[in-house]
């Protein structure tokens, strides 16, 4: 098939049903090409199915590893436990839950596709296009590798906060997976900063948006990003914001990115925020 349409999805974060209405809404549905910004269950009502869902796409669907699937294999080897708004009990207790994880922790941190980056949270302004895709196969091959069990007990924690060539072992791995995952501000160095959730107005003076670091190195490519929810949608020549807050009761948003054609559908709301 050749000239086939490419669709860049925001979080789903367990609202199939949305899902399911946005991909009869996009033209040219038999030769679509879709990938998904991450963060595909949690929070929403239908973590299980969602999951199923994008699985069995099999090749016409790739996703981007978000902090929400992070957590769910976290979970699903005990090593963090359930919190009160995680909507995950029908993944762990689903009789192809083995399935279900090994699936999702061979998927990538980061997709490069028609000079678009796609991630699931941000880059940092240290890293080029090259240099993005070869710190993101480091963390997959550890994911991918035996010793993934063991990566997760280290996995989390907010440093090392600034990136450093020097880096090794898991506070280089924690800082790259903190970056495509986690990060929304940054001070003008290029430190990650964790304490502000909001939207892009709402951090203290000494900090900004990772993309708006003078300097960063992926200017020359389009980075397109789900996580930020309170940032919502942003369009840019070289920027895709896609979360526009699906769970909360906003959209799910698709763009196509050989024209930036737009498309949403409105959700109900599946968690009240904070």
């Amino acid at each position: 098939m050749q000239n086939l349409s490419h669709y860049v999805i925001g979080d789903l974060q367990g609202c199939d049903g949305q899902f399911q209405q946005l991909l009869r809404n996009l033209p040219n549905a038999p030769g679509q090409r879709l990938t998904l910004a991450g963060d595909l269950i949690n929070r929403g009502p239908q973590s299980l199915q969602t999951l199923r869902t994008v699985m069995a796409m099999g090749d016409r669907a790739r996703t981007v590893l978000g902090n929400h699937d992070l957590h769910l294999l976290a979970v699903s080897q005990g090593i963090r436990p359930l919190h009160k708004d995680d909507t995950l009990h029908d993944i762990l207790d689903a009789p192809d839950r083995e399935e279900l994880i090994d699936w999702l922790r061979h998927r990538p941190l980061a997709i490069h596709e028609q000079n678009h980056l796609i991630v699931h949270a941000g880059v940092l302004p240290q890293w080029n296009l090259e240099q993005a895709l070869a710190l993101a196969g480091e963390v997959e091959s550890m994911l991918q590798s035996d010793h993934w069990i063991d990566f997760l007990t280290h996995m989390y924690g907010n440093q090392p906060a600034r990136w450093s060539d020097d880096l090794a072992g898991y506070e280089r791995l924690r800082c790259i997976i903190n970056a495509f995952t986690r990060v929304r501000f940054c001070q003008a160095d290029g430190t990650m900063d964790f304490s502000v959730k909001e939207g892009a107005d709402a951090a203290p003076e000494e900090l900004m948006p990772w993309f708006e670091v003078p300097g960063r190195r992926t200017e020359d490519v389009t980075v397109v990003f789900g996580h930020w929810s309170t940032l919502g949608l942003v369009l840019r020549p070289n920027l895709i914001a896609l979360d526009t807050g699906c769970v909360w009761g906003g959209k799910l948003t698709a763009v196509r990115l050989e024209d930036r054609a737009l498309f949403q559908v409105q959700c109900p709301q599946a968690q009240k925020p904070g």
